[in-house]
């Protein structure tokens, strides 16, 4: 029988600069369009939701648990790239260290995680997942920075990024194979897995 398997970014958080960044949680859009995704029917046939710690991701993959009766497993080593080294950083700033993380995958920007490491780490947490889950239909909720290292590893492609989920603030989706084989195609907006994007 064949599996789906989905990776989908946390959708638009509530941004607060005195809290960390791990520690934010879905804004009132997030939300609301994690409930559309949940209400959409699209994903009844998913059986396990797999998240990292962080409150958004936990938060988006308990609306969707919840309302399609599901598994929720939390695999703390699916964090985001470590940005601790420097916190909350301005828009502007923090798109140009993103940049720079991306350009050079085995240097630490700022004290960040490196890209290679992260994607070691995003691709060897995916595919122990997989094969402690033998069947049924499985979703990651996770995040863009990873998320994206995980594309590019599935890919076959370089580390860049150039195959980032792009600007809107999250919430966009990837299909794959559970062999990890590459993606049916690039990052969607979760909105088009039910025909409204």
């Amino acid at each position: 029988m064949t599996r789906t398997v989905r990776y989908l970014t946390h959708p638009q958080v509530q941004i607060d600069r005195n809290v960390p960044v791990p520690e934010w949680g879905l804004s009132d859009l997030g939300r609301s369009r994690t409930d559309a995704l949940a209400q959409s029917g699209v994903l009844s046939g998913t059986q396990t939701i797999i998240s990292s710690a962080e409150v958004k991701a936990v938060e988006t993959a308990a609306i969707l648990a919840q309302s399609l009766n599901a598994i929720h497993l939390i695999r703390p080593d699916m964090h985001e790239n470590d940005r601790s080294a420097t916190g909350f950083l301005p828009g502007p700033e923090f798109e140009l260290v993103a940049d720079a993380f991306f350009a050079e995958p085995d240097t630490s920007i700022r004290g960040w995680e490196t890209a290679r490491h992260a994607q070691s780490r995003i691709v060897s947490e995916t595919r122990a997942a997989l094969s402690e889950i033998p069947s049924g239909d499985v979703l990651f909720v996770g995040h863009g920075g990873v998320g994206t290292l995980l594309y590019c590893h599935l890919a076959g492609v370089a580390i860049s990024r150039a195959h980032d989920q792009g600007p809107g603030g999250g919430g966009n989706v990837i299909t794959f194979d559970p062999q990890m084989g590459p993606p049916a195609q690039g990052w969607q907006p979760m909105e088009a897995l039910f025909g409204a994007a």
